[in-house]
Parts: C-alpha cells; structure tokens; sequence
C-alpha cells in the first residue's frame, strides 16, 4: 500500500488502483471554500486501519490565531 497526501479529496480519503493506492487529505473546508472534510488514518501495529473524519470547525467558533514572536534566527 501507498499512502499519499496533497491532493485533495472531498471524502478525506480515497482509495485508487484496486485499493493499492490512498489519498489522505486532512485540511476540512480547504481554503475556506471547498465544503470538504478531512481524515486521520491510523494503523495500529497489526496494519489495521482506522480513519477517523471531520468537519471544519463553525465560522463562529474559530477565532483568531495568536501572533507568535518571530524567531531570532530569521532577523
């Protein structure tokens, strides 16, 4: 198996190529506009898989992202 990411997938994944091949995209609502979920896929130490989906969180629940001090090495 082969398990991918970067290209988006309105499912979160999707399995191609007689399920040889995964796409895993965890960016719910990509770019505030695609209306997509996400996936996390777990393995557990046997190779079982479980994928867990979400949704983007509310517009009214998202709040403004903290601005972190900037590193001393890139002044």
């Amino acid at each position: 198996m082969i398990c991918r990411a970067h290209q988006l997938v309105m499912e979160g994944y999707k399995w191609h190529f007689n399920n040889t091949v995964l796409t895993v995209w965890s960016a719910p609502n990509y770019c505030y506009r695609c209306g997509n979920v996400a996936a996390i896929l777990e393995l557990d130490e046997n190779l079982k898989r479980d994928f867990t989906i979400f949704e983007a969180a509310p517009q009214e629940s998202r709040g403004i992202p903290a601005k972190k001090p900037q590193a001393d090495y890139f002044l």
